[in-house]
């Protein structure tokens, strides 16, 4: 096809040598990148997994009350089971705008500076 980009040339894609991906990993601008995501991630997904959990123990044991009914055909687990798709929904969107505004800035300072050799 006459629209395709040229492929790059190897010049352009040279790898750090591996002693520079070390030194990266060890300072503290990464350990900065490295504790923002985990500050974020590990108890989001911790909150979330007792979420479901609780859920699943619900529907096994309270079926009395996941199946009170609030207005018409809706029970409590119709209630619940749409909430679990929205709250994944809700942290896919929250992730996502904490990475762009926290974490891809600051891995793209460290790609940067990694690929020019600085």
């Amino acid at each position: 096809m006459a629209t395709d980009a040229p492929p790059p040339s190897k010049a352009e894609h040279r790898l750090p040598p591996t002693e520079e991906f070390v030194r990266v990993q060890e300072s503290a601008e990464f350990g900065e990148l490295r504790r923002s995501y985990r500050s974020f991630a590990f108890p989001l997904t911790v909150a979330f997994i007792a979420w479901y959990l609780l859920y699943v123990l619900l529907s096994n044991f309270a079926g009395g009350f996941m199946g009170t009914k609030l207005f018409g055909n809706i029970n409590v687990a119709l209630v619940l089971g749409l909430a679990q798709f929205l709250t994944t929904f809700l942290i896919a969107w929250w992730y996502s705008r904490h990475a762009a505004t926290k974490l891809d800035p600051k891995a793209e300072a460290i790609k940067s500076r990694m690929e020019n050799g600085a």
